[in-house]
């Protein structure tokens, strides 16, 4: 496995694999797949101080996780929210700690002190991912997303580096 930065070259594998994400319907509250130019503006027009990294196995991008602004208060410059995403035929093999890992050396290079992320109550794999990897539960936004009939319950956690 290789991991390093995720550049434009990457749009379509990183649009695919966040694709599944929603079709899956544990990831994301998407209510519809993402075209590349939605992806492109979303992840790869902000500064490079938000990093996106791809994880390839041969060559294939398999995996992917960034940085995003949690809010554009100045307040929150050292705060930065994530995204992460492996390839359903992938998923269950360590790749996701392996790009926690790499995400937080470069958060913390670029002068972040916290990370957090929200996800999904039930998607308890990737909970017990994030607290694997040092994350900490602060809470639960209780019907807070709303997507083929139901409400979902999303988790807020969060870790200093």
């Amino acid at each position: 496995m290789n991991i390093r930065p995720g550049e434009l070259r990457d749009l379509s594998a990183i649009t695919a694999i966040y694709n599944q994400g929603i079709e899956d319907g544990i990831a994301t509250l998407e209510v519809r797949g993402k075209t590349e130019e939605e992806v492109r503006l979303w992840l790869f027009d902000r500064s490079e101080r938000y990093t996106k990294l791809v994880i390839e196995e041969e060559g294939v991008v398999v995996g992917w996780t960034a940085l995003q602004p949690y809010r554009y208060r100045a307040a929150y410059e050292g705060v930065a929210e994530l995204s992460i995403y492996i390839d359903r035929n992938q998923r269950g093999k360590g790749i996701g700690r392996q790009l926690l890992s790499a995400l937080e050396k470069s958060a913390q290079a670029n002068h972040f002190h916290k990370m957090m992320l929200m996800v999904l109550e039930v998607n308890e794999s990737a909970h017990q991912l994030y607290l694997k990897c040092g994350f900490r539960d602060i809470g639960i936004f209780e019907n807070h997303g709303y997507q083929n009939g139901q409400y979902y319950n999303v988790r807020i956690m969060e870790k200093l580096i």
